[in-house]
């Protein structure tokens, strides 16, 4: 994924973003730029590395004076929206920690256009108190965008970014913003609420379930927020979290006909599998229905990862369902050849299991 995403800083993007910002700053040396981006390491560099890579070379010809080259960038950003311009915010983060009124006015403006969630962790590293005083103001702002990122730039373990390990080891200073976001009318906003609250979840479970207690039945936004913070913790079947959403940590369930297409595949192909479910109690029962699969790692050891398939309410009639896995490689996933095994799970319970071979690609 972050090959494609790479791909789209093209020449004729460079080109084009440096026309727009000769408009603006008629001193601005476009075929030095343009050079400067294009030099004898581009090539090698991945999306992050270009992203600085750019920010850098605008360092070099815009104005020395950061103030007058962030008004130059703020007026040319209504023309330039979208995911490639993240390294407007970086800019930002690369030349801005010193000045910080210009640097805040900046990020606010620029997230809409693009996303300044990378770029103000900088800034909560170098004073954490200050930022995140900035950040609960920036979560009652008009602008959803500015809201997100509000939450989204202070998740504890954003992808793609380095973890915030003062908020790993105590989010306590995060929970103000998040309470003031539970309800937001912005999905865009609630979903970066939810993200905030798996990342916790992930080493202090205790306080993304009291915080769920708490918050629960206050609102419906605020329900699907929780439900999908709580995501890890139902993966890992934590009882207290079972009961709270209403599943029994030992489902009445009958799982039958586990049938796969093949017994063996090779990396590169897909695995397609079907089962059936009913459940085995004469009342109607709230069940979570996952696959897991334990894939093979390098070290010839496995390692499981689960992947939803349904929550509902079953009953004694069967529910049949076909799933499609593929084991193409990704950024994010390598396979490797050896006896994998895929498994329903129910309710953080195992039912049912099945072994298959996976080859090296031919």
């Amino acid at each position: 994924m972050t090959d494609t995403l790479a791909g789209r800083f093209s020449s004729a993007f460079i080109t084009h973003f440096a026309a727009i910002v000769k408009q603006r700053y008629s001193s601005f040396n476009t075929e030095h730029f343009v050079e400067l981006v294009f030099d004898g390491e581009w090539n090698n560099k991945p999306l992050k590395q270009r992203i600085r890579h750019i920010s850098l070379s605008l360092g070099q010809t815009l104005p020395s004076d950061y103030r007058e080259a962030i008004a130059i960038l703020s007026d040319i950003s209504p023309a330039c929206t979208g995911f490639e311009y993240l390294f407007f915010p970086d800019f930002v983060e690369v030349y801005g920690l010193d000045d910080w009124e210009t640097s805040m006015q900046a990020l606010a403006r620029f997230t809409s256009s693009s996303s300044a969630e990378f770029a103000v962790r900088p800034f909560i590293e170098r004073d954490p108190k200050r930022m995140m005083q900035q950040m609960l103001e920036w979560s009652t702002d008009a602008n959803h965008h500015i809201r997100r990122l509000a939450s989204e730039g202070c998740r504890p373990k954003l992808p793609w970014a380095a973890p915030l390990r003062m908020f790993i080891d105590d989010p306590v200073p995060i929970l103000p913003i998040l309470e003031r976001l539970k309800a937001d009318e912005s999905e865009y906003v609630r979903k970066s609420v939810a993200n905030n609250l798996n990342d916790i979840a992930k080493h202090h479970p205790e306080k993304v379930l009291q915080l769920a207690k708490a918050w629960r039945g206050q609102d419906p936004r605020t329900d699907w927020i929780i439900k999908h913070g709580c995501r890890t913790l139902l993966r890992k079947a934590d009882p207290e979290v079972l009961a709270l959403f209403g599943l029994n940590t030992a489902p009445k369930v009958v799982i039958k006909q586990l049938q796969l297409s093949s017994q063996q595949i090779r990396i590169g192909e897909a695995l397609n599998f079907s089962f059936s479910v009913c459940s085995s109690d004469s009342a109607p029962q709230l069940l979570r229905i996952e696959y897991a699969i334990d894939f093979v790692k390098a070290n010839g050891k496995t390692s499981r990862k689960l992947f939803k398939i349904t929550e509902n309410t079953f009953d004694q009639t069967d529910k049949v369902y076909n799933r499609t896995h593929s084991f193409k490689d990704l950024t994010t996933r390598k396979h490797y050849p050896g006896i994998h095994q895929v498994t329903i799970v129910v309710n953080g319970v195992d039912q049912i299991s099945e072994s298959f071979k996976v080859m090296a690609a031919t």
